[in-house]
């Protein structure tokens, strides 16, 4: 029998925990709420988790992304952007949804391919984790399994970037898929697009990236 543990409704980010679920509901439903990117999915080992992001979970991830967007652009690095896409590996039992995620330094192996099986293909080089609310799935250890070279996270307050080393995660202080990038500067830039519009933002973004590194 499914036990269900709804998360406090108070939380930004509120969900359900599932109890008991075999790979082949999970995949199930993974293909039910495809059309429902409000969804999203955490699945280790049976167990799962439903998340239902609201506006500051979401506001922060478009922030993140249309960031990477403008640097990549400005510094003309190729990337494939995948959002939230679900990644998994049965033999593991485990699958993630990141809030953003991206090719970098492997992009040119799956550039144009709409089909990505991590049994036999990279797992992304970056992801992007908006944390600022507990979750009852860790999720760093479904990354670890599934081979995810660094990892972004942001609480709410601190950002922490961190590198898988020797199958484990240990913060750095600047990316390895864009080393421009310090944790530092990012929780800077999403300081400062709560303040700003969204636009004058983005062009203060791109004026400080050809100042400083064209």
């Amino acid at each position: 029998m499914v036990a269900l543990a709804p998360q406090p409704i108070s939380s930004p980010t509120s969900g359900l925990i599932l109890s008991g679920i075999s790979w082949e509901t999970y995949q199930a439903l993974v293909r039910e709420l495809e059309s429902q990117p409000s969804k999203r999915l955490i699945y280790d080992n049976g167990t799962l988790e439903i998340l239902m992001p609201l506006p500051p979970h979401e506001s922060y991830s478009a922030w993140s992304n249309r960031l990477i967007q403008i640097i990549t652009e400005e510094l003309d690095i190729e990337i494939r952007s995948l959002g939230s896409s679900t990644w998994t590996r049965r033999d593991l039992a485990k699958g993630i949804e990141a809030d953003e995620c991206y090719y970098v330094q492997n992009e040119p192996l799956i550039r144009g391919r709409m089909s990505i099986d991590l049994a036999n293909d990279p797992p992304p080089d970056l992801a992007i984790e908006i944390d600022i609310t507990s979750v009852s799935i860790p999720r760093l250890p479904i990354y670890q399994a599934l081979g995810v070279p660094e990892v972004w996270r942001f609480d709410g307050e601190t950002v922490t970037f961190l590198a898988l080393n020797h199958g484990s995660y240990q913060k750095i202080e600047q990316s390895i898929a864009l080393p421009i990038v310090t944790p530092t500067l990012l929780q800077d830039w999403l300081t400062q697009a709560t303040t700003m519009g969204e636009t004058s933002w983005a062009r203060a973004i791109r004026r400080w990236i050809q100042t400083h590194h064209n």
